[in-house]
């Protein structure tokens, strides 16, 4: 290691990271002596907090100030105009955005934006690019980078082909890959987001991206990577999160992960399971003299909420397969009504229903997997204060329940992966026993309590 990043180690680590573990610690304490497991992409950001240190504190604070970069960078790129897909997400706006930044172009959309693209460009101030059409009107003859794509089916009409000097992209190259007549500059790596790739290409060169650049490229590599849960996450992407939360100036980076899952929430119909499930959820620590364990609770909040439990039989598949990869004991998902403020449980398996029984006791409707909680709409003020008394008060796991046929096991919930006919490039899960089945029974007659019910080994969810 070079003395310059032997003395680098030394400095004061990153903003980010410290705010955060002075503000989480190993839990973030609520009251009631109620503590808050730190998330996913917390625990990263705390984790990877020396490294991301050294790298920002070894970036100058005005790249202009640097002498002439020795790295390559592809001439071919300057004035080009950077354009991401059709049905245009975060990553490919963000991309754009960072991409334009670095080589020295100008960032286009290929559509219009997204409700969670919107909030992110409004967050860091940044002002929405131009469509790609009319920057064409006036420049037909302008080169093009494509990023976040290669494929001719998601490249905007508008674009032809013999333009295309450049692709940035993190997808594999499948039927349609665009097909040149000319060498071009190509820099696709297989990481969770194109833009980890933009800020990794700003970081090796010794130039640090503006506050708003470095927010843009932040809240695309958290959207492509469910914030650091999903399958094509690496460590690039995890480093880059922590490198560009210390630049951008970002203190709670859960905070900023849970209101842009909230603005992208308002565009439900285009998430999958997955997405909904873990996009805003949280994981609590208990300990008392009737149980010992992590209840996991998400949130999901609309406008509509019935656009929502029209996915029941979606969500609790899905719920079942991550609460037991991720090793709780219950998990819960509340869908919540912001204009009508009012929300509903939906309820995964038999300690989830005795346990809600218990703490809130609202009406039970679609064989029991769904519970009114009327008024009840805060996680932090109306959920989880609730549990913690139930629990507190002596509430023990019930010691069985009457079941179907069958136990669902870890080795059959499938793999995820992102769908590749998608075109929001969705995460979903395949191969899992639990889909195309009628959904999750639990046997119970009508007022029986769940404790109350016929006795069995395992405390696994069946399927009909």
């Amino acid at each position: 290691m070079s003395s310059r990043w032997s003395t680098l180690s030394t400095r004061v680590q990153a903003g980010g990271a410290e705010a955060l573990r002075l503000a989480v610690g190993e839990g973030k304490q609520y009251e009631g002596d109620i503590v808050r497991k730190r998330t996913e992409v917390e625990k990263v950001v705390i984790e990877k907090e020396k490294a991301a240190g050294d790298i920002v504190h070894a970036l100058p604070e005005d790249s202009e100030t640097q002498p002439e970069v020795k790295l390559y960078l592809p001439n071919i790129l300057k004035d080009a105009v950077f354009v991401g897909h059709l049905v245009t997400d975060l990553d490919s706006v963000a991309g754009a955005i960072g991409a334009a930044e670095l080589y020295g172009g100008i960032p286009a959309l290929a559509s219009e934006v997204n409700s969670e693209t919107a909030f992110a460009l409004e967050k860091f101030g940044v002002e929405k690019p131009r469509t790609i059409e009319d920057i064409l009107k006036e420049n037909p003859e302008v080169d093009i980078c494509l990023v976040d794509h290669q494929q001719t089916s998601q490249m905007n009409p508008s674009i032809h082909q013999d333009k295309v000097v450049g692709i940035i992209d993190h997808h594999a190259l499948q039927s349609k890959t665009i097909v040149t007549d000319k060498p071009i500059y190509i820099d696709i790596r297989p990481w969770g987001s194109m833009s980890t790739i933009i800020a990794h290409t700003f970081v090796t060169h010794g130039r640090r991206p503006a506050k708003h650049i470095a927010g843009m490229l932040l809240c695309a590599i958290l959207s492509d990577t469910l914030n650091l849960l999903g399958p094509t996450t690496t460590d690039w992407d995890r480093l880059m999160v922590a490198v560009l939360a210390e630049i951008a100036g970002v203190d709670d980076i859960q905070l900023l992960a849970s209101q842009q899952f909230k603005a992208k929430s308002r565009e439900l119909a285009h998430l999958s399971a997955v997405a909904l499930v873990n996009g805003d959820q949280k994981s609590f620590s208990f300990d008392a003299s009737g149980f010992k364990g992590e209840v996991g609770f998400a949130v999901v909040e609309t406008t509509d909420d019935d656009i929502i439990m029209d996915r029941a039989s979606e969500l609790l598949p899905e719920m079942v397969a991550c609460k037991k990869e991720k090793g709780y004991d219950c998990l819960f998902l509340a869908v919540v009504n912001i204009v009508k403020l009012h929300s509903k449980l939906l309820i995964c398996g038999p300690k989830e229903l005795a346990l809600a029984q218990d703490a809130f006791g609202g009406d039970l409707t679609n064989d029991y997997t769904v519970m009114d909680l009327g008024k009840r709409v805060s996680r932090k003020k109306d959920y989880i204060p609730v549990l913690t008394r139930t629990i507190k008060n002596g509430w023990t796991k019930p010691s069985g329940v009457h079941r179907g046929p069958s136990q669902v096991e870890l080795s059959e919930l499938g793999h995820l992966e992102v769908d590749p006919v998608d075109p929001y490039g969705n995460v979903k899960r395949t191969g899992s026993v639990l889909q195309g089945k009628k959904g999750i029974s639990f046997s119970l007659k009508e007022g029986e309590k769940a404790g109350d019910a016929e006795e069995s080994n395992e405390d696994a969810p069946t399927i009909d």
